[in-house]
């Protein structure tokens, strides 16, 4: 479905995931500088980098590719000029994006129950009837 000719643009800048297809080709305008319709594929992250969308535009109309990770992360190219919101890479390098990085497990921490003293018993004066001292 993506031609092999194809360029690719990763959007340097994290991306609201809730964005569909309109959304997306604003941010490719407006981020990005550049036109969605012109056969380009654009690639957009999450913040936490565990959302993945990538928009393209065929000859009928936009695709949308949308992948999300588990226990993962997507490590994106930085990019190379100071100040730029895209990146170019080839088709090899966004099939590893799509690969994501594995985390390392995460270390249980063991949650310690702060121990505190038990009350002691207050020494009050109970009185059984009424008007005994007074």
């Amino acid at each position: 479905m993506i031609p092999r000719g194809v360029r690719i643009f990763v959007c340097t800048e994290p991306r609201d995931m809730r964005r569909s297809f309109d959304g997306l080709s604003l941010a490719v305008r407006e981020v990005l500088g550049d036109d969605p319709q012109n056969g380009a594929l654009f690639v957009f992250v999450n913040k936490r980098s565990n959302r993945l969308k990538c928009l393209w535009w065929d000859r009928t109309g936009y695709c949308l590719l949308y992948k999300r990770l588990d226990r993962a992360r997507f490590r994106l190219p930085s990019s190379v000029q100071a100040g730029s919101s895209r990146v170019s890479i080839c088709g090899t390098e966004l099939a590893r994006i799509l690969e994501g990085v594995a985390l390392p497990p995460r270390k249980r921490r063991i949650r310690r129950v702060k121990q505190t003293p038990l009350p002691t018993p207050s020494r009050r004066r109970t009185t059984c009837q009424r008007g005994e001292d007074g």
